[in-house]
């Protein structure tokens, strides 16, 4: 097994199991290890096994038979490797992490973060989710609603929830407004309110670029003025986000739905541009409406209309809130700050496992 040593010492040791992070990015990629601040903890990344597919290259929204297997054997791995604790990437290795646990009786600390289900199922997957999840110590999620619903949905005491706002490394900002062919546009992918933002920004005759998932936009009617490429590279859409005039969020609400949008919103934030995100799914624990942001009722055509029209047509306002965000998202959601708030999470969760 390959391993990456961070800090010396044998204080309090974690193994960190995020998906994103394979055998071939193991080398460049640290995650928040390099920001979490002092010499209290030790880190070894054990990389996942093959590479993790993306949201959009994915047939399903379901994680499949294969896919468990593989987090099941990235649990066992950190398990294995550990002296202290586990620190688990994405909802599907703390439930596979405490579902060997409490096969094996073996109780180590685990702390989840990223913790977003996308969608509190009902029956044998909740009682999976209540039964394997029971003993994690804590749980990271990124808006403060999941603390409520994850508290009801897992019957697990809300303290164990931490609200930490999801983050983002500076963004280069390489590419300026379009003046010359100016457009609006709509990245990212799950619970996309994609019907709304059609029709509004075909009443306003709006040129717009929609980059999502195939997914997403199969079924629906495409105004002419709006372009969907698919299968562009991430570089690609944050040069579409930097050019856009205005970078839209359109959510879906669903009240089976934990949280969505938060990705595209911090790195348009990150980018200091103008963003509208429907007023769901934690948003305003991002957007200042009116500060950083604008937000609009969800489903509602005439609010988002009346949020586009008044963006497109007034330049300062796009400045002002494209500077305050970058400066809120700066101070809020960079590595740096969420390093400082997880290490104070570590501090709490193993010195509540009495490990010094």
């Amino acid at each position: 097994m390959l391993i990456v040593r961070y800090l010396p010492g044998q204080i309090m040791h974690w193994t960190i199991a995020a998906p994103f992070i394979d055998k071939l990015k193991l080398k460049n990629e640290a995650w928040l290890v390099p920001f979490i601040q002092g010499t209290r903890h030790q880190f070894d990344i054990i990389p996942r096994r093959e590479p993790l597919k993306s949201w959009h290259e994915r047939k399903s929204a379901v994680t499949g038979f294969k896919d468990w297997l593989i987090y099941w054997q990235h649990g066992m791995e950190a398990i294995k490797a550990t002296e202290g604790g586990v620190i688990t990437v994405f909802p599907q290795l703390p439930a596979v992490v405490g579902m060997q646990q409490r096969m094996s009786s073996k109780r180590i600390p685990v702390v989840a973060c990223l913790f977003n289900v996308g969608t509190c199922s009902v029956g044998m997957r909740r009682r999976f989710a209540q039964f394997s999840l029971k003993e994690i110590d804590c749980f990271v999620v990124h808006t403060r609603r999941e603390r409520e619903i994850y508290n009801q949905w897992l019957g697990i005491p809300i303290e164990r929830f931490e609200f930490v706002p999801y983050q983002s490394a500076e963004i280069p900002v390489t590419y300026e407004e379009n003046t010359t062919d100016p457009f609006i546009t709509a990245l990212g992918s799950a619970h996309r309110d994609f019907p709304t933002l059609f029709q509004a920004v075909s009443k306003l005759n709006i040129p717009t670029v929609v980059a999502s998932g195939s997914r997403a936009i199969n079924g629906l009617s495409i105004p002419p003025n709006v372009k969907t490429p698919l299968g562009i590279t991430r570089a690609e859409c944050r040069r579409l986000a930097q050019e856009a005039r205005i970078n839209i969020v359109p959510l879906l609400p669903n009240p089976l739905v934990t949280a969505a949008g938060q990705i595209t919103i911090v790195e348009a934030m990150r980018m200091g541009r103008a963003v509208i995100a429907s007023r769901c799914f934690g948003a305003e624990d991002y957007i200042e409406h009116g500060k950083t942001g604008l937000l609009v009722k969800p489903q509602s055509v005439d609010d988002l209309m009346q949020a586009i029209e008044m963006l497109w047509n007034d330049s300062a306002l796009r400045d002002r809130l494209g500077v305050a965000a970058k400066t809120y998202a700066a101070e809020n959601f960079s590595d740096e700050v969420v390093g400082s708030k997880l290490g104070r999470i570590l501090d709490k969760v193993a010195d509540k496992a009495g490990m010094y």
